[in-house]
């Protein structure tokens, strides 16, 4: 039996799957157009639900840096939005994908595009808990008992007064914050080659 302790997830592992999955959803988000196309109301409605939920992403991803930025494999975070979840980047990254679908104009994108965003993300908290627990245990184990892994509980917040952070992964967070806020001009670009019939598309709800 090994006694090898583990090891913090590489990340890039991570990035390359996530864009992986991002690849081959590209014919998916290209050749289908939307089924409220032509009822306007709702399809505004979607592209302003999508847009702030692309904001929310952002302004969510940001809100996890401050808090565990140069921390995360030092310590357990227990505050802010780690108050309550356990990944609140993993939840934001998720409710961007989502946002994205939205603005396609299509449920069905927007649940494949979350769904997917989730399952790869919960597997990788898996992952990363395996370190975690041990590397922390039993201080880790009594905060995952109490807060839940990626669906925040918000009845559970709380936070410091003061709270420090780490400029060199806040500059590095703000380069992951750009690429989401281009997926806001990306879906009007599609949107607007569809509208032209410049790409065949199927129609998707």
């Amino acid at each position: 039996m090994s006694d090898a302790q583990p090891k913090p997830v590489n990340q890039r592992i991570r990035v390359v799957i996530a864009r992986v999955v991002a690849l081959l959803c590209l014919p998916l988000l290209i050749f289908t157009h939307s089924a409220w196309a032509g009822v306007p109301i709702l399809r505004e409605a979607f592209e302003v639900a999508g847009i702030w939920a692309i904001v929310a992403a952002v302004l969510g991803r940001f809100w996890a840096i401050l808090y565990v930025g140069g921390r995360k494999n030092n310590e357990v975070v227990q505050s802010g939005p780690y108050s309550i979840c356990r990944h609140p980047l993993y939840f934001s990254t998720t409710i961007g994908a989502i946002g994205f679908g939205l603005m396609l104009g299509s449920l069905i994108l927007a649940v494949v595009w979350g769904g997917l965003a989730f399952i790869v993300l919960s597997q990788t908290a898996k992952r990363e808990e395996k370190f975690l627990r041990a590397e922390f245990s039993p201080d880790y184990e009594e905060y995952a008992s109490r807060v839940p892994q990626i669906l925040p509980n918000f009845g559970l917040f709380q936070t410091a007064q003061m709270v420090t952070f780490n400029t060199k992964t806040l500059r590095t967070n703000l380069a992951d914050a750009l690429g989401f806020l281009a997926l806001i001009p990306l879906a009007k670009l599609i949107v607007a080659l569809h509208a032209a019939d410049w790409v065949p598309a199927f129609v998707l709800p």
